[in-house]
């Protein structure tokens, strides 16, 4: 096994990155919206760019009725961009570093609608819906009404969609509003909205992102869960969009946790075979997972990895998103990134066509329009959620469906680019060379080749020689031989305004040849002098510097950066197989540390008051 581990707290370049901001990656330099000068002939991506692909304004119509009735698309965008705005629970509230781009990615059922219908907006009010609403204010029936964005997801046929006229019409400002918003090199405005399926109570929703201006994606009208509650039938909306217009678009499949097993399923909604057509049609349109966002972690479970002790980061395995269904253990590995990536290998062994060849991003879900992803800086999900004595109390009085406690501070979509622009992130989505975090800007690159040494990632271009000489995260590595195994080069470095790292992991997923599917996960790269126990492998803890009463830490343990060569001890060149990086924090105090601190609480011993943040990248695959 090469493996090459730098442990050592501060190496030159972090320490310039600390105090400029600037993290020096090779030839190529990193930083918060400034310019930089690509090496001659060189267009691989240098510049990893931090986003939001699923925030929800007052354009929802679940937002707008659970409180969220002024903030709109473009006071999203300014928040984004790092204005100040005042938060529904009177607070001001800030960015301390801006995003680089966002999308407003409203519900496509109804969208704009309940505002618009609150201020009497003839567009909405004199629609088949807007009188069936009247009706229920004239009955005295509000729950009714807020109601029936809900039931719009669930049985389309007993609602009465806008008409073609009226959902053009708003969806046009909404791509005028993230035009105007877009900064070429400086912010990128991505014009998106949510489809929203819920079938029996199960979450199948799919946030759609566009990669062109307002001319192109204004054209036809966003395809929504009233059209169909059929995956399918929004990839033929997708590819019929390209079709018209000349434009790109994809889908990014929400956070499968409240899918009750229905995200990666074995079988179309329909209780038909998943054929090889679906799988290249799934894998054509839906590039990217959201891995982790305000509804728990997507990315693995303990049930399906006893023995990954990190499996068990901010899980929701209780039901669906309907409350209608308890979670039940079968379920879990159609949730779940690492037991969906392995279930798309077994698919590939059987169709020749992998559905789940996606790569993993992360992102917010908030519904209050703003994005906000720290542990000391979280805003919530809905203005009821925002920070306040009552929203950390165990007791679901105050709550729509779950304890607030137990809502993420998560996450970044985080994508290496060549510019700041909407083609260059777009892209960047389409070829998944993108990754997630949990709230953290920890920077990561990861590639897998045949040739690396332990050399490379030393050198000052190991840039060319990743990209030269092997694939990045959401490539492909096949052709192996039978006496190779495959090499990948990882370099991480801290969030510059966060905890340090702990450990660099590479986890493994393969099919043997019955067929069965398996994984591992292996430390590669770590903080300080541990040595993996001899007799479990296991590396132990990195220990903690968290004072939970001042909601504090310290970074006198973990590296500032770690990087490593390392070869997959346990290859066998017949076998198909993915590989992704982990990268874990040193401990910090979670979200709800930060507001007993400020509001001096004492929280009930079940609410978790500790957190280690972590990134995902997406796999590389191989295939014999």
């Amino acid at each position: 096994m090469l493996s090459l581990s730098i442990r050592s707290p501060f190496s030159p370049r972090t320490i310039l990155a600390l105090l400029t901001g600037v993290f020096f990656l090779g030839q190529g330099v990193q930083s918060l919206a400034v310019d930089y000068s690509a090496p001659v002939g060189k267009n691989y991506p240098k510049m990893v760019l931090w986003g939001d692909t699923h925030l929800h304004t007052r354009n929802s119509a679940d937002a707008y009725s659970l409180g969220n009735m002024n903030l709109t698309p473009a006071d999203a965008y300014r928040f984004a961009q790092g204005q100040q705005l005042t938060a529904h629970n009177g607070m001001n509230v800030q960015l301390r570093r801006p995003l680089d781009f966002l999308v407003v990615a409203d519900h496509a059922e109804y969208l704009g609608g309940y505002y618009r219908f609150n201020v009497n907006d003839p567009l909405v009010v004199n629609t088949k819906a807007g009188e069936q609403w009247s009706q229920y204010l004239a009955e005295g029936n509000a729950i009714k009404l807020i109601g029936a964005f809900t039931a719009s997801m669930r049985d389309p046929e007993n609602n009465y969609p806008f008409p073609e006229h009226t959902r053009k019409t708003i969806w046009q400002e909404v791509a005028q509003t993230s035009d105007e918003y877009n900064q070429t090199g400086r912010f990128t405005a991505l014009t998106g909205y949510e489809w929203t399926s819920i079938l029996n109570g199960n979450n199948l929703h799919r946030v759609v992102i566009y990669k062109d201006s307002a001319d192109k994606v204004g054209a036809l009208p966003p395809f929504s869960g009233q059209d169909s509650l059929d995956p399918r039938d929004l990839w033929q909306a997708l590819a019929n969009y390209e079709e018209v217009t000349g434009g790109e678009v994809l889908a990014i499949a929400h956070n499968g946790n409240l899918s009750n097993g229905m995200m990666f399923p074995e079988k179309t909604i329909d209780g038909k075979p998943i054929t090889a057509e679906y799988a290249k049609t799934r894998a054509r349109w839906e590039p990217l997972y959201e891995v982790t966002q305000v509804k728990g972690d997507g990315e693995a479970h303990p049930f399906l990895s006893p023995n990954d002790e990190f499996a068990d980061y901010e899980n929701w395995d209780w039901d669906n998103i309907g409350r209608t269904q308890e979670k039940e253990d079968w379920m879990l590995e159609h949730e779940y990134a690492r037991g969906a990536l392995k279930l798309g290998l077994q698919f590939e062994e059987s169709l020749g066509a992998n559905p789940y060849k996606f790569g993993m991003i992360g992102s917010t879900d908030g519904h209050n329009s703003i994005s906000t992803t720290q542990e000391d800086n979280f805003f919530g999900k809905f203005p009821e959620s925002e920070p306040a004595v009552e929203r950390t109390q165990n007791s679901m009085a105050n709550n729509r469906l779950w304890q607030n406690w137990r809502i993420v501070s998560s996450g970044y979509a985080a994508v290496w680019a060549q510019e700041n622009t909407r083609a260059s992130i777009f892209d960047a989505m389409k070829r998944r060379e993108a990754y997630a975090t949990t709230g953290s800007r920890i920077t990561v690159r990861f590639f897998g080749g045949w040739t690396f040494s332990s050399a490379d990632i030393q050198s000052p271009n190991y840039l060319d020689i990743g990209y030269a000489d092997g694939v990045p995260m959401g490539g492909d590595l096949d052709s192996a031989s039978k006496d190779q195994a495959p090499r990948f080069m990882v370099m991480a470095s801290k969030d510059a305004d966060g905890p340090n790292l702990d450990r660099i992991q590479i986890v493994k997923g393969w099919t043997d040849a019955e067929g069965e599917h398996h994984e591992a996960v292996y430390d590669v790269a770590w903080s300080g002098d541990r040595v993996p126990d001899p007799q479990t492998g296991k590396l132990p803890s990195v220990g903690s510097t968290v004072n939970v009463e001042k909601a504090s830490y310290t970074n006198a343990i973990g590296a500032a950066q770690l990087e490593t060569v390392w070869q997959d001890p346990d290859f066998d060149h017949t076998q198909r197989a993915f590989y992704y990086v982990r990268v874990l924090e040193i401990p910090r105090p979670r979200w709800t540390a930060y507001d007993a601190a400020y509001f001096d609480l004492e929280l009930p011993k079940e609410v978790p008051m500790v957190i280690q943040d972590r990134a995902y990248t997406s796999p590389i695959w191989y295939t014999p």
